[in-house]
């Protein structure tokens, strides 16, 4: 029989329909969560609506999550099928522009903290009720590399990402009275077509070939490795799981041992 130690366990998960989100959304299906996720994308969310436990153990709805009265109607949704939750994923965010600081319209910058930090406060903000009700859970905010490190050409996204890691750190000390954990990731160079994306731009930017910008990324950790979206979604199904009910306030960096984003 496999072994179910999310069984039961209600979840929601920003950004779940493609990428990390649905990696991890997958991941904790298979291990008995109960998962309510929602994305801007209606292609992705139609695709996962012919998944066998939609409806089941499986819920999608359409929502922008920068958008605070969409996810307003996003909770009320959910409170139509369950009061409490075991568990929230902040895992919705944005590249944001690749440019030096002084090219950056106000526009851009702007854009990236709401998506990347206003977001997350919006869904933890009507998530924490929920958790209190269940005595007890677990928020898993998703940072990046580059919440830990600088990030040359990328200044709102690392802006956005070292401000989800003083967010973790203040929750968990707001919500450990609770029994409610709080914990951010830090995934390295993921494997996946954001990146994809990034490596375009930044090539485009500093006019030299994309196959260098990749090699480079991956060279920027001692294991020489690409980080896997399943890698993130693993490490999300373990932080909500009751193996780790005495891990809050911390910055898990799952990065092959990334030493540089240059």
């Amino acid at each position: 029989m496999t072994e179910q130690p999310l069984k039961n366990k209600k979840i929601i998960i920003s950004a779940g329909a493609s990428g990390i989100g649905l990696a991890t959304s997958k991941i904790c299906l298979s291990k008995g969560a109960i998962i309510y996720l929602c994305d801007i994308n209606e292609k992705f969310l139609n695709k996962l609506k012919k998944h066998p436990l939609f409806k089941k153990r499986l819920f999608v709805y359409e929502c922008d999550a920068s958008n605070e009265y969409e996810v307003i109607n996003f909770y009320d949704q959910i409170k139509k099928k369950t009061k409490k939750i075991d568990a929230l994923i902040n895992n919705v965010g944005i590249a944001g522009p690749t440019k030096t600081m002084e090219k950056i319209d106000s526009e851009e910058w702007e854009s990236t903290l709401k998506t990347n930090v206003t977001s997350h406060f919006y869904f933890t903000k009507l998530a924490i009720p929920m958790l209190k009700k269940n005595k007890r859970g677990s928020i898993i905010n998703l940072s990046s590399g580059a919440g830990i490190m600088g990030f040359p050409l990328r200044s709102p996204y690392a802006a956005s990402k070292w401000a989800i890691i003083g967010m973790t750190k203040t929750l968990a000390m707001e919500l450990g009275k609770f029994k409610i954990r709080v914990n951010a990731i830090c995934p390295g160079t993921i494997k996946g077509d954001r990146m994809v994306r990034v490596i375009r731009d930044k090539a485009k930017f500093l006019n030299i070939s994309k196959k260098k910008i990749e090699k480079e990324f991956v060279s920027m950790a001692s294991m020489n490795s690409w980080i896997y979206e399943e890698d993130i979604g693993k490490t999300c199904s373990f932080l909500i799981s009751n193996d780790a009910e005495r891990i809050s306030g911390q910055t898990i960096a799952v990065d092959g041992n990334a030493t540089r984003l240059d």
